[in-house]
């Protein structure tokens, strides 16, 4: 067995079953222990609901967190965000700038302002409403000059972040800080914003059983033999795909 670097979503991936979590966090603490495997989060959440989740779940406390979808990075034991991403983030993004245009949009409802986050702004949009909704959105930012992508996951987020902002990018940021070689990174995810971690890389990658339609649509138009779709769901999919990379 050799140590590897996991990057897991939290909501719907890792978490969802009780059980499957206990299990899964079992064998994870094992492996850490003996082999040196490193473990990092990669949520939508922000700082707030993380440590909400955390406590609530029993979490295994991770060696890196990636939170509010990509931009910001804390390594554990660090409150402060790494600045090395902050400034690649910075350039082109003006979140005053992007909230004033979404004000004009009457579908977009702003989330809660602990989600509101230095290289994010996210909004509750309806499914039937995404379609029309975010072409405008979109076309209205580039209008102001602002060099912004926009991602709708679950059929009601929508977050809107500086263009090289994602969780990918920001895996891969983590994978060169730490060294470890694509071979040994596997990333896991359920929902559109996992995309870009699976989407044109070279890590392994896991989509769990109950994913998102616009994560499965995309896995099947896009075959890799290094990302394995599940059968069993949240951390008992984890396990699964750990299990057929050979992993554990």
């Amino acid at each position: 067995m050799q140590p590897f670097l996991l990057i897991t979503d939290l909501d719907n991936t890792l978490v969802g079953l009780d059980t499957a979590l206990d299990e899964l966090n079992q064998k994870l603490d094992q492996h850490r222990q003996k082999y040196g495997t490193r473990l990092i989060y990669s949520t939508g959440r922000s700082p707030t609901l993380y440590r909400e989740l955390e406590e609530e779940k029993g979490l295994l406390k991770p060696d890196v967190l990636i939170l509010s979808v990509g931009t910001e990075i804390y390594y554990q034991g660090q409150d402060a965000i790494d600045t090395g991403w902050a400034e690649r983030l910075s350039q082109g993004w003006n979140q005053a700038e992007v909230r004033a245009v979404g004000s004009h949009f009457a579908d977009l409802v702003p989330q809660p302002e602990t989600e509101q986050r230095p290289y994010k702004v996210s909004y509750f949009l309806s499914e039937a409403a995404a379609k029309e909704v975010i072409p405008r959105f979109d076309k209205a930012l580039r209008d102001r000059g602002i060099d912004a992508q926009l991602i709708y996951s679950g059929g009601q987020d929508l977050d809107i972040l500086p263009r090289h902002a994602n969780k990918g990018n920001a895996m891969g940021f983590i994978r060169e800080q730490l060294g470890i070689g694509s071979e040994h990174t596997i990333a896991c995810g359920d929902s559109g914003n996992d995309l870009s971690m699976f989407q044109a890389r070279d890590e392994r990658g896991i989509i769990v059983g109950n994913a998102r339609p616009e994560l499965l649509e995309w896995h099947y138009l896009n075959p890799n033999p290094n990302r394995y779709l599940a059968k069993n769901h949240c951390a008992a999919g984890i396990l699964e795909g750990l299990q057929h990379f050979g992993f554990l």
